[in-house]
């Protein structure tokens, strides 16, 4: 399918530059025209940032349609995850219903891994859904990166320091 066929083209190249590649302020401004986030609140600029930089393979700081794309698919996957854990509707999802959440996503955590999650995404033990696709974004990342050095698939990987700190700085 030619790119301009896709009905997801509309909301891409409504913002995107003469490049035919949209920043992290682009993206914002084209996830909130889309309504992908519903009736949750408007994605932060540091998520959006995120999600640019867990598909940004050419390290530009953008994102190009097909990058898009894909982002487009894992937000769909996100947001069914989140509203099938937020019971109560209340656009917030607890400790325990996120520990379900990133175990149904294929993500095997022990209960320290996940007490550092909750610290860093929840406010007064409710994770919102904006921090909730924050944490998405970083897992794949991390696991993505992980995976790559893990060529046994043992569960170990080595990295170097300057190698680790770029992995942990991009994401």
């Amino acid at each position: 399918m030619e790119p301009q066929q896709d009905p997801l083209y509309g909301y891409f190249s409504a913002v995107a530059g003469q490049d035919g590649q949209i920043s992290a302020d682009e993206l914002q401004r084209c996830l909130t025209q889309s309504g992908i986030s519903g009736s949750y609140q408007p994605f932060s600029m540091e998520t959006c940032r995120l999600m640019i930089n867990m598909l940004d393979r050419d390290m530009s700081c953008t994102m190009g349609f097909n990058e898009f794309k894909e982002l487009w698919q894992a937000l769909n996957g996100w947001k069914n995850t989140f509203a099938a854990f937020d019971r109560d509707r209340s656009g917030t999802v607890e400790g325990h219903e996120l520990q379900q959440a990133i175990r149904t996503m294929g993500y095997n955590l022990s209960p320290k891994a996940m007490n550092c999650i909750m610290k860093r995404y929840s406010t007064h033990g409710r994770i919102p859904f904006d921090e909730f696709v924050s944490c998405c974004v970083r897992l794949r990342a991390l696991t993505d990166h992980f995976r790559r050095r893990d060529t046994a698939q043992s569960g170990n990987a080595t990295f170097q320091y300057d190698d680790f700190i770029q992995v942990t700085m991009s994401v």
